[in-house]
This record gives structure tokens, sequence and C-alpha cells, in this order.
């Protein structure tokens, strides 16, 4: 039987469009992370469901999220024409708080200047996966993604 954590980190690694019903099947059945966890560099990659953040992120080539404390978030790392990892201001910062969501308490990280929190839950010691809760897409619904640590 395939666990929730393998069942992410599979479709984690398929390029292929998935339904959102499916994904949050999975995702509900993670475990919460500690914000302590988070903190270091990570690539980003998500999961396509259709969502429009999925195009709005490959559009400014979206490199992942820098953690250097629960206070002080990068929370859009982009790369630049060199290939580079570099902090999208326009994005701004932002915070690591524990928030509920779905019935679990776990790590989210909240912008400072956008009604968004990224909710994170354990995948393995090397990646978690987030569920983007926002108004701004409208009814849109959650954009889910994943972060794998850079060592």
């Amino acid at each position: 039987m395939t666990s929730p954590e393998q069942k992410w980190a599979s479709m984690s690694n398929e390029a292929q469009t998935v339904t959102e019903v499916e994904v949050a099947a999975v995702y509900n059945q993670l475990e919460p992370v500690d914000a302590k966890f988070l903190l270091g560099d990570w690539t980003g990659g998500d999961l396509d469901t259709g969502h429009i953040a999925h195009k709005a992120l490959q559009g400014m080539r979206w490199a992942g999220k820098s953690f250097r404390s629960v206070d002080d978030v990068d929370p859009i790392i982009v790369y630049d024409d060199h290939n580079n990892r570099v902090w999208n201001k326009d994005f701004g910062h932002a915070i690591l708080r524990e928030v509920k969501f779905r019935g679990i308490i776990s790590t989210a990280m909240i912008y400072d200047q956008f009604p968004i929190i990224d909710h994170f839950r354990c995948v393995n010691n090397d990646m978690v996966a987030g569920a983007m809760d926002t108004k701004q897409y409208g009814d849109a619904g959650v954009y889910y993604f994943f972060l794998r640590r850079i060592k």
C-alpha cells in the first residue's frame, strides 16, 4: 500500500495534469511540519491542476523559497538571466506561523504584502507539500506546490 508521502513524492515527479480533488485528498493526509524544519533554501515545483498560479510562476521563472528565520522569509525566489537564484522584491517578505488548515495545525507562510497564506505539510526530510490559500485568484481554488531542500 502506498503512503500519502510516497504518493505526493510520486505525483511531484510526474509532468501530467492532475485534479485539485486528487491532490487535496493526498495533501490532507500528510503530517504537519515545524517552522524550524523549513529553515534554509528550497527549490520549488508544482502539481499542475490547471490553477492560474501554475503559468504565472512558470512565467516568472520561479525557483523556490528562502527561510532565514520564522520572521524573515523570501517567499518568491526566481532565476535571473544567468540562472542565479534571486529574491523577487515585488512579492516582499513573509513570516512563518502555526495555522490551522483543514483541521491540522502546521506551519504556514504568511505574506507581508499580499493576501496569501502557504500551508505546509511534511513529505520527507527533504520535501514539503504546500497549499496556497488566497482570495487573490477569486474562485480558482487552492494552488498546490512542493519544495525540495537545497543541500
